[in-house]
């Protein structure tokens, strides 16, 4: 079942030990913006689904970071978000996977649950048809010689 959150609430994502960001819903809207970015229209045709992903997950984190905790700059004083510091903190793998996971997969979840085939009503073949005819008779084996 599909639930509506109808509230539109920014939410606490925890990212990593100690570091939680307030993100904007994944809402149709920041997603249309966010591919129509110009830093995701700048990356070059040639480009790996990796590259692509990365320049994706900054544009979009750009557009929903609301605050943040547990970030600072190289003193170790806190930080408020900017586009830089978003971009800086998404370079950190682990804080990029869980950007992904936890933010990005979810709101994508609708969009590949669509491409997946419907499961079967009784067992894996009970929505299947059949391709082609049955064999009339068992195939002979190779004689040894």
């Amino acid at each position: 079942m599909l639930t509506l959150d109808l509230t539109n609430a920014p939410r606490w994502h925890d990212l990593a030990p100690g570091v939680r960001v307030q993100l904007r819903p994944l809402t149709t809207a920041l997603m249309v913006a966010t591919r129509s970015d110009p830093a995701v229209d700048a990356v070059p045709e040639e480009a790996s689904d990796e590259e692509r992903a990365v320049a994706f997950a900054k544009a979009l984190a750009r557009r929903a970071v609301l605050a943040w905790e547990g970030i600072g700059d190289a003193d170790g004083d806190p930080i408020d978000p900017s586009p830089e510091a978003i971009d800086a903190l998404l370079d950190v793998w682990p804080i990029f996977e869980a950007f992904q996971l936890t933010y990005v997969s979810k709101g994508l979840l609708l969009e590949q649950e669509k491409n997946a085939s419907a499961p079967s009503p009784n067992g894996p073949s009970a929505g299947a048809s059949d391709t082609a005819t049955p064999a009339r008779k068992p195939a002979r084996t190779a004689r040894r010689g």
